[in-house]
């Protein structure tokens, strides 16, 4: 465990359990093809890791990604797949 303390090893193992399910769910519900079964390793270089920029206009956020970028378009349709999930009830 990276801390001597326990409350904060207990802490640092929630947090990276949180992660690991985000992971999970994110590969479950908004990816597909290759990404939907890529190690968390390979979804890091790939889609977390991304080069991109977070413009606001009009109180409205858009992320400004690369066209060239290789993962350009899994990264969009995974938004898009984000964007049509029904809001939890």
């Amino acid at each position: 465990m990276p801390f001597r303390d326990f409350e904060h090893n207990r802490v640092w193992l929630m947090l990276t359990r949180l992660a690991h399910d985000l992971l999970v769910w994110t590969r479950r519900l908004l990816l597909s093809g290759e990404l939907a079964r890529a190690e968390p390793k390979r979804l890091r270089y790939r889609l977390l890791h991304v080069a991109a920029r977070l413009a606001y206009h009009a109180r409205k956020a858009t992320l400004r990604i690369q066209h060239t970028w290789p993962w350009a378009h899994a990264l969009a349709a995974a938004f898009r797949r984000l964007k049509a999930l029904p809001a939890p009830a």
